[in-house]
């Protein structure tokens, strides 16, 4: 009889994780703060960091109207949206309501955006770009915007196309660089390898998921995300890579231990 109870209490231990994966973690939204820089006494450039928000069926924009609700309330400076709007646009694409959500994001120094391999498939190729701009986000594709910051001071951001779909090209998207610090948006992290030599202070990624379910002893990894995969890398020459973890789901709507995360960086230049 004991030995029954104990298989009781397991099945309805595994039941119970399948539906926290499946219906619980994946609508969570973690936000995660971090400085970067040293602190001299300088007001830090707030910067929030969004990537993979895959709408689909089961992530839809009523969940993207949470994300927007909740960045507007850290009050950015700049918003950095790393890739993979849709999941499979051309099977779920709701243009006009992304575009109202995206809209009402504020930030007073710029949102900006780079290409996820999702925003190539899927049909979305074509709409992307047009989403971007009519929600004010400016699209970088191997270019870069200099933003000059209120202590006279600049930031150089980046943006590499993506390097699965797209064709990146890092010299391109350094070439208009005037600033102080560089920021560069590449949607795998696993590219920052190739850019090591660039003078690039702080890399910002997404595309792992984190794994999107994490077992014990196992994570899942997606190709050019199987070195960097989840938070903070210090990596030669002073350069800190950050592999943000995602909001949406891909291939199947789970998360387990790896809940939806938002990125926020107090950069001090």
């Amino acid at each position: 009889m004991k030995k029954r109870s104990i298989v009781y209490l397991f099945l309805f231990a595994i039941i119970g994780m399948v539906l926290y994966a499946f219906f619980i973690e994946p609508k969570r939204i973690v936000t995660h703060h971090y400085t970067v820089g040293t602190n001299d006494g300088q007001k830090p450039v707030k910067i929030v960091q969004l990537s993979d928000i895959h709408i689909q069926e089961n992530y839809s924009t009523t969940q993207l109207e949470k994300i927007v609700t909740k960045v507007n309330n850290e009050q950015p400076d700049i918003i950095l949206f790393t890739g993979d709007l849709f999941d499979n646009y051309a099977k779920y694409g709701p243009t006009e309501e992304v575009i109202t959500a995206l809209d009402r994001l504020s930030a007073p120094l710029g949102k900006y955006a780079v290409w996820g391999n999702h925003d190539y498939g899927g049909g979305a190729a074509h709409a992307y770009p047009e989403i971007l701009a009519a929600s004010g986000f400016q699209l970088l594709e191997n270019s870069g915007v200099n933003v000059p910051l209120s202590n006279g001071k600049s930031v150089y951001i980046g943006g590499l196309d993506d390097s699965m779909l797209g064709n990146s090209l890092i010299e391109e998207t350094l070439a208009g660089r005037q600033s102080d610090y560089t920021i560069l948006m590449s949607h795998e992290p696993d590219k920052a390898d190739d850019v090591l030599d660039h003078d690039i202070q702080l890399i910002l990624a997404g595309h792992s998921h984190g794994g999107q379910v994490k077992l014990p002893f196992f994570t899942i990894k997606n190709a050019l995300a199987e070195k960097y995969y989840d938070g903070f890398y210090s990596l030669p020459n002073e350069t800190n890579l950050y592999v943000n973890t995602g909001l949406g789901t891909t291939k199947i709507p789970a998360r387990f231990r790896v809940p939806p995360e938002i990125a926020v960086f107090d950069l001090y230049v």
